[in-house]
């Protein structure tokens, strides 16, 4: 009887436990800290937040100020002159360099991104002999100032012809840029190359695996390589300075300069200086929207390139 009972003890069914449901683990500097710990970092915050802000907040106002006014420091202006913003479009003809500078910028933009990818992409899907080599001769050449290849550059362009056209602002970009390569190679090598390979596998070839899987892995990346060229490009002044001889080839930089020295008192002007402030305003609201729609890819690049740490 006894044996008996303990075989059907034993053959009989362990009673399952119910799993557990664990909630997701937050990480650590995502973790809620008490109320009195938070106050330090909120004043902090606050004061770097309204030292940043503030000279924009003052070039809005000065805009918005009439010509006596421009300079009086207050945020708030007495008179409010929303006919600056009429009356820059009249003064000079910020419409065709608004127009320049856009496409000028989105191409320049658009050539790096995919140039710099396409190499970053070689560099770290491809084995070959030197490959390593090659890479750092790509990292030397940002150590070299730009001011030293700007003459040679300029000769390179008189020499075609082109040194008084607007195709020297962008079409360098289609040989990339070695920061840019730096940037989406790293992303390129956290990819498995087991996707690489069973794309290989169904018969695809190098480009195809390069458009189909490595650049919607890596687009954080080109997004925000776009980003870093857009802006580079919108604000840059040196070299439309050295390129651009004529008035309707000016890109919104080169104009704000020579509106600077058409409006200063010293260069003999009348100092409508809140026509400039207007226009510095105008000039800011592409990039305020271009980083209002890619912020969120600036954080989540930093946060897979942590994972990948």
């Amino acid at each position: 009887m006894t044996s008996v009972s303990a075989e059907g003890r034993a053959g009989a069914p362990t009673p399952e436990v119910p799993p557990v449901a664990l909630g997701p683990v937050e990480p650590r500097w995502r973790q809620r800290l008490p109320l009195l710990k938070q106050v330090p970092f909120i004043v902090l915050l606050a004061a770097f937040s309204v030292l940043f802000i503030y000279p924009f907040l003052w070039l809005v106002s000065a805009s918005l100020k009439t010509r006596g006014d421009v300079f009086n420091n207050k945020l708030i202006p007495s008179t409010f002159a929303f006919h600056n913003y009429v009356s820059i479009w009249h003064a000079a003809p910020f419409l065709r360099w608004f127009a320049n500078s856009m496409y000028i910028t989105i191409l320049a933009a658009v050539l790096v991104t995919f140039a710099s990818a396409l190499t970053a992409f070689a560099f770290a899907y491809f084995r070959f002999p030197l490959r390593n080599f090659l890479f750092g001769c790509v990292l030397a050449t940002m150590m070299l100032p730009g001011v030293v290849t700007m003459i040679p550059v300029y000769l390179i362009w008189h020499h075609v012809g082109l040194s008084s056209s607007q195709i020297p602002l962008w079409a360098p970009n289609l040989f990339g840029s070695a920061f840019y390569i730096f940037l989406q190679r790293q992303f390129f090598m956290g990819i498995p190359r087991q996707y690489f390979e069973a794309a290989r596998m169904d018969g695809d070839n190098y480009f195809t695996m390069f458009w189909r899987i490595a650049v919607p892995i890596a687009r954080p990346a080109l997004i925000v390589t776009f980003l870093f060229e857009f802006k580079a490009k919108w604000n840059d002044l040196m070299t439309p300075l050295i390129y651009l001889h004529g008035y309707h080839q000016y890109t919104v930089p080169l104009g704000l300069y020579d509106l600077l020295g058409v409006y200063s008192p010293s260069a003999g002007g009348s100092g409508d200086y809140e026509l400039i402030m207007a226009a510095f305003v105008v000039s800011t609201i592409p990039l305020l929207l271009i980083f209002a729609f890619g912020q969120r890819y600036f954080v989540r690049g930093i946060t897979l390139q942590g994972y990948k740490g």
